[in-house]
């Protein structure tokens, strides 16, 4: 990642360390919630990005759960095209957001895998909110999955 000076405004805002942070955060909460304690993969954080920060994907991202990923793949293929191209784009963002996470406490690694401490509840409005909304249905949606690697392959990323 370049320097706070060398970035582009906007970038620097939407991409700053502390969003993405809390956005993995919120994803891994709710991983853990819906899987019954089982956590998050610390290299799903790179596939709840390209969802979340990526206004017209999380535009067209399902209202809940119930909608199955290999579904919402199939109605949504020029959407699900571009991830791994964002995915790879923002991988320096993602470390350094997961590295802020970790600095920060509202994350810590656990056999491998992120354990959020960030609360359940937060009062966020706007944007942010719907940021925040998207990344928890991301965390409860991947962690219906038995094996990352299908959430992975379903999206044409590789871990």
């Amino acid at each position: 990642m370049s320097s706070w000076t060398q970035r582009p405004q906007a970038s620097a805002a939407f991409l700053n360390p502390a969003l993405v942070a809390a956005v993995a955060a919120t994803a891994a909460r709710d991983y853990e919630r819906e899987a019954f304690g089982r956590l998050m993969p610390w290299p799903m954080a790179f596939i709840v990005a390209p969802l979340v920060l990526h206004r017209p994907t999380r535009q067209a991202l399902p209202t809940s759960t119930r909608t199955h990923l290999t579904n919402w793949v199939a109605d949504h293929p020029a959407l699900v095209a571009g991830i791994t191209a964002r995915s790879t784009s923002l991988a320096p963002a993602v470390r350094e957001g997961l590295r802020f996470g970790l600095r920060h406490q509202m994350l810590t690694i656990e056999q491998g895998s992120l354990k959020s401490r960030i609360p359940s509840k937060s009062r966020t409005e706007g944007e942010l909110a719907d940021l925040i909304k998207a990344a928890s249905l991301i965390g409860r949606w991947t962690a219906k999955s038995d094996n990352p690697s299908t959430v992975f392959a379903l999206l044409g990323v590789r871990p």
